[in-house]
């Protein structure tokens, strides 16, 4: 596709639904990533154990498991208006740990009792966020789109991240988390602009006088045989799975600790770290949202992967906080350029009934993020940093080469499926 040919970068913002999504969207990322600095310092500093990190993280997280079925409710009810109950939902645990730190009454155990809450419904937001675009954004800007709203996430890594440790610096955790519990309700608000996903399959049954299904169980169970019996969503799946298995524990739960034992940084140290990568990962999201258009999702998911893991095995080697940053950054670059095309891929490719239940049952690929986070614990504490990261890279590198082999034919031809545009 050429210049003339490519669609304008802000092209998606044509959609009066997507201009209530972006910022909303953006106002829920910033909470998300002061909430897990900010809290996540709160409880290293507090118990002085990375095994108790690992477990906040992966608490964070609890909700993937439930991903697939919060697609078959998105399905079934309409995908704004699951997103609404569920930012209303952080409203009010946020406002509710706000009120435990200005009370003096909050605690490890409280923080981990709301971030175990918090986790069993935060983890399907992206969800619903991939399968409105799906929904209501034309397809030839549905990579554009995509890319456009990873930068939420990407931003909320460098300015989120900074935010909350600047503000808990200068005013305290109270304070720093009233503007967590008011981003959360920001989001709410403009989350009512959103436009619908049409029909529900109650309200489908009423028009044509069909049987509805008999359960969301078999809901469930037909995306799940979908994705099973297409190759190409098959194999991105796999690779969702392995990337939140070995490399995302590094830059999503483990750099409070490398900031405090490796590099010996306080917590503005930890804020340009977990910035950095974000830094990477926005050139590589503007970079989609200009060129998106001609890429092969297929091909590049898996020769960013193994990209990403390859900087990973150097990252566990560096020594220095200036190192780190330029790694992590690498790093970052790498997973923009990984995901984003894969979750283009799932939106684009797959039959709009379905929609809802593959992008579910891809964030249950992020249950390998707690996996590779608890598993670390042991690791670290045994081996050492350095050694349980060049084995996490090590396997990741091989682990990817394998799914591209296993996949050829759906992945990596120009005409393969998962390279359709």
């Amino acid at each position: 596709m050429n210049d003339a040919q490519r669609p304008p970068v802000l092209a998606p913002f044509q959609t009066r639904s997507f201009r209530f999504q972006w910022p909303a969207d953006l106002a829920t990322s910033w909470a998300q990533e002061m909430e897990g600095v900010i809290l996540g310092w709160y409880i290293l500093v507090e118990t002085g154990s990375v095994m108790m990190l690992a477990v906040f993280g992966s608490v964070m997280l609890v909700g993937t498991l439930l991903a697939p079925m919060f697609g078959v409710v998105g399905d079934r009810i309409g995908h704004r208006n699951l997103l609404c109950l569920m930012r209303a939902t952080y409203s009010a645990l946020a406002f509710t740990l706000m009120a435990l730190i200005f009370t003096g009454a909050v605690s490890p155990l409280w923080v981990f009792v709301i971030a175990t809450l918090m986790g069993s419904v935060r983890s399907s937001d992206l969800v619903m966020r991939n399968a409105i675009i799906g929904n209501t954004i034309p397809t030839p800007l549905i990579v554009g789109a995509m890319s456009i709203s990873r930068t939420t996430g990407d931003s909320a890594r460098i300015a989120g991240a900074l935010a909350g440790a600047g503000i808990v610096a200068a005013l305290g955790m109270g304070p720093a988390y009233l503007v967590i519990a008011l981003l959360y309700m920001t989001s709410f608000l403009l989350t009512l602009g959103v436009a619908g996903s049409g029909p529900s399959a109650h309200s489908i049954g009423e028009m044509t006088g069909m049987p509805m299904r008999p359960s969301a169980w078999r809901d469930l169970g037909d995306g799940l045989a979908y994705v099973w019996r297409t190759p190409h969503l098959l194999a991105a799946m796999f690779i969702a799975f392995l990337v939140n298995l070995t490399a995302y524990p590094w830059s999503n739960g483990l750099l409070p600790y490398v900031a405090r034992e490796v590099y010996r940084i306080d917590q503005t140290g930890l804020g340009y770290l977990v910035a950095s990568f974000a830094i990477g990962a926005i050139i590589g999201s503007i970079g989609l949202s200009t060129h998106g258009s001609g890429i092969k999702p297929a091909r590049m998911m898996i020769v960013f992967s193994a990209l990403w893991h390859a900087l990973l095995f150097v990252f566990a080697l560096v020594e220095t906080e200036v190192n780190g940053i330029v790694v992590m950054a690498l790093a970052g670059l790498c997973q923009s350029l990984c995901l984003v095309p894969l979750a283009a891929m799932l939106v684009r490719t797959s039959e709009p009934r379905f929609r809802g239940r593959v992008m579910g049952v891809r964030m249950l690929a992020v249950y390998g993020l707690p996996v590779g986070l608890m598993l670390t614990g042991p690791l670290i504490e045994r081996f050492g940093f350095t050694a349980t990261g060049l084995l996490y890279s090590t396997f990741g590198v091989v682990a990817t080469f394998a799914i591209g082999l296993i996949w050829r034919r759906a992945v990596w031809p120009a005409d393969a499926p998962g390279n359709a545009r």
